[in-house]
């Protein structure tokens, strides 16, 4: 039994708020904790848990110099309930809220310290960069991302960039094309190789800064060492 799931909360306030958009708070709250205790109990069978969600602050809004990171979330439509579903996880399930960072990276610190004994519970891809359980709650996939994978799919992100988060990549390529383009390099150093051919240093820098998840706390990417 895999001991702890570290869940994306963020996700949860935003589906649940849409999905509840008719309903009272107090039948909102219910659908989330239902929803929270089936992923727990039933679809996982874990023994302890834990909640993430994103504050106001964020580092990578001073890396970002290609294009604003995010900016183009601000039309986003935010679901009826969104602030209420976010203060109920604080104070019923005592969600922590990030401070200078997301909660995708108090997610992949935590990840990290407990290693296989935690599972991360969230919908969002860019957590395949971080070795260890997952579990896709709209898929209902639970798979493992092992380091080598992590560390790929991290290099393949540099190039493809990530549109949700206005990261800019190479135009027209996508996951199959980076992949291709990342071809047999096996080591990190080769990985990077490739990508500094194709995007430059100071680009492959940014958006690494921008996509990496920490692993420790206030880490920042750095280029693999070519010793």
């Amino acid at each position: 039994m895999i001991g702890t799931a570290l869940i994306d909360a963020d996700v949860l306030a935003y589906r649940l708020g849409f999905a509840c958009k008719d309903e009272t708070q107090e039948k909102a709250a219910s659908s989330l904790s239902s929803f929270i205790e089936t992923i727990l109990y039933e679809s996982l069978d874990v023994n302890k848990y834990e909640l993430y969600l994103t504050g106001k602050k964020n580092f990578r809004l001073d890396i970002a110099t290609t294009a604003p990171y995010k900016e183009n979330r601000s039309d986003f439509q935010k679901p009826e309930h969104l602030q209420f579903l976010r203060d109920y996880m604080v104070d019923a399930w005592c969600a922590t809220v990030s401070d200078g960072e997301e909660a995708d990276d108090l997610i992949a610190i935590r990840a990290t310290e407990l290693g296989d004994d935690s599972i991360i519970v969230s919908i969002d891809k860019d957590f395949n960069q971080v070795q260890g359980w997952h579990y896709n709650f709209a898929k209902n996939d639970k798979y493992y991302v092992t380091a080598e994978e992590g560390m790929r799919f991290f290099y393949r992100q540099i190039l493809t960039g990530d549109r949700v988060d206005n990261i800019i990549g190479i135009k027209g390529v996508g996951d199959k094309k980076a992949e291709k383009m990342l071809g047999d390099a096996k080591t990190e150093q080769e990985l990077y190789a490739v990508c500094v051919e194709a995007l430059g240093e100071e680009r492959v820098l940014e958006n690494g800064r921008l996509l990496w998840l920490r692993r420790e706390k206030n880490q920042l990417w750095f280029p693999p060492s070519s010793n």
